[in-house]
């Protein structure tokens, strides 16, 4: 009865008969009891109850059962106890394949890449193997710091052990390769993969839509339908995503039409906000505030967030306080908001804005969301943040980056101020820049830079980087929150539209 209810879509009963078994006292619980009752208060987040289990199962003698103690691993983390959960792993006396999987996909799962990486390299020295479980755990955490060299080390090991056959092993690579910035790698593993499954095809579409070839998305979207497979809801979003960022405002629409009614999906809030972006984008503003009103999102901060950006871009005062209105009434607002709305009015000479803003952020105490970014350089990710000093080398890499700054304002670089000045924080230190400079100082001269960023790319980091790439003959790819910006010889992917 408890393993059924576990995997069940009711785990809350399997911990009603093992309280129930417990109090009768007729009969102990055994490693399959333990291991049952761990996969129900992961499915219930359970957390307290979890521990409960841990206290019986040291009493029962079954702390070095690895099995169980394994399922004690992935019950805390399913709970978010992730250090409750390294302790377990860190005192089991014998740990397999198994246990070394479940730890790293653990600490994959809830977002700790560079700490799932670290496993993956403890786990080597164990001879312990590995299997297509690790392999894809490890490359969702490459794909997700952009630790591109990691993971085409990866690659060879799928290769030198014949992983290329499990379709999820072939997904995996593609998502890796996409985030980290490699499309020709994609389209390659891609192309290997003897079968394809829609999460195959959406990895694809995905993949080129965040990096603005929506023609490509729009081709591979095409050819889905020669093998027999049914877009979802993913598959519209990278769809509608590539036609945004292309400026294909009409193959959008009618893609945003069809999902519903030809291919009954359902859009969302996601879809939404693409639509969003590909009006405002497109300078159609108005038709994006219509696309607003009449979703059944209308009071999500995101779509206005959306049109504020779009606001920006081509100028609008007037819709512009009409979505920072709505974020007011939200209670939604941020610092990034505010500085958005500012430098629409400074564009419109409107002093009295600017300053009405810089007010609003002060007297109601907004803060900005802390950023950082990360850069993989020579095996080992690296994480900063704004003004980071938190490094060993924190003065190698400020020498570099004012070696930087200089070179790059002799053509043409002027530092722009943003969100993070408002705060305090300065401008020449935000975490892009400190990530780039440490990537310079470390990598030979022409080497690709690659820098994954939490939060969209601010406009003077922009403008920098692009001097940068310029100034020093480099190719330099960030992956933002939204996109992808390739900058080489001072161009930028985007075109200058984020």
């Amino acid at each position: 009865m408890i393993r059924a209810f576990s995997l069940s879509s009711f785990p809350l009963e399997a911990l009603h008969y093992y309280n129930a078994m417990m109090f009768q006292g007729q009969c102990s619980p055994d490693n399959h009891t333990f291991s049952f009752v761990l996969k129900a208060c992961e499915k219930a987040k359970a957390g307290e109850k979890c521990g409960e289990a841990h206290g019986s199962i040291i009493r029962n003698g079954y702390v070095n059962d690895v099995i169980v103690c394994t399922n004690l691993v992935r019950s805390y983390a399913g709970n978010g106890l992730i250090q409750m959960g390294k302790k377990v792993f860190d005192e089991m006396c014998q740990r397999d394949l198994v246990s070394w999987n479940a730890m790293i996909s653990c600490y994959s799962q809830a977002g700790l890449h560079d700490e799932a990486l670290k496993v993956y390299n403890l786990m080597r020295s164990s001879n312990v193997g590995l299997d297509e479980f690790t392999v894809v755990s490890l490359l969702s955490s490459c794909a997700d710091v952009g630790a591109l060299n990691f993971g085409v080390e990866i690659s060879k090991i799928v290769d030198d052990n014949g992983f290329m056959n499990n379709v999820f092993v072939g997904n995996a690579l593609i998502d890796m390769y996409t985030k980290c910035g490699n499309l020709d790698e994609a389209r390659w593993v891609f192309e290997r993969m003897r079968r394809r499954d829609v999460s195959t095809w959406n990895s694809m579409i995905v993949g080129l839509g965040v990096h603005g070839f929506g023609d490509e998305a729009v081709a591979y979207f095409r050819q889905m339908f020669t093998v027999g497979l049914r877009p979802n809801s993913v598959t519209f979003l990278g769809l509608l995503c590539g036609c945004s960022h292309q400026g294909l405002v009409e193959e959008g629409v009618e893609y945003f039409r069809t999902m519903r009614s030809k291919y009954y999906v359902e859009p969302n809030i996601k879809h939404y906000g693409c639509m969003v972006d590909l009006f405002g984008r497109a300078g159609k503003l108005e038709k994006a505030m219509e696309i607003i009103k009449s979703s059944p999102s209308a009071d999500d901060p995101i779509l206005w967030r959306t049109l504020l950006g779009a606001c920006k871009i081509h100028k609008s005062v007037e819709i512009g306080e009409v979505a920072m209105r709505n974020l007011e009434h939200l209670n939604a607002l941020s610092a990034g908001d505010c500085v958005l709305l500012a430098r629409i009015y400074a564009e419109a000479q409107d002093k009295h804005g600017v300053s009405k803003m810089r007010k609003l952020i002060k007297s109601q105490g907004i803060k900005t969301t802390p950023g950082w970014s990360w850069i993989e350089v020579e095996g080992n990710v690296r994480r900063f943040v704004v003004a980071d000093s938190s490094h060993t080398d924190s003065e190698e890499t400020n020498k570099k980056l004012k070696e930087i700054l200089h070179g790059a304002s002799l053509v043409g670089y002027v530092e722009e101020e943003s969100r993070e000045e408002w705060s305090g924080n300065p401008g020449c230190y935000h975490s892009e820049k400190l990530a780039i400079a440490f990537g310079m100082a470390r990598t030979p001269h022409g080497a690709t830079l690659r820098v994954v960023k939490n939060l969209r790319v601010c406009r003077d980091c922009h403008s920098f980087t692009k001097f940068v790439s310029k100034a020093f003959n480099r190719e330099i790819i960030v992956r933002d929150r939204v996109r992808f910006h390739h900058f080489k010889d001072g161009i930028c992917s985007c075109k200058d539209y984020w």
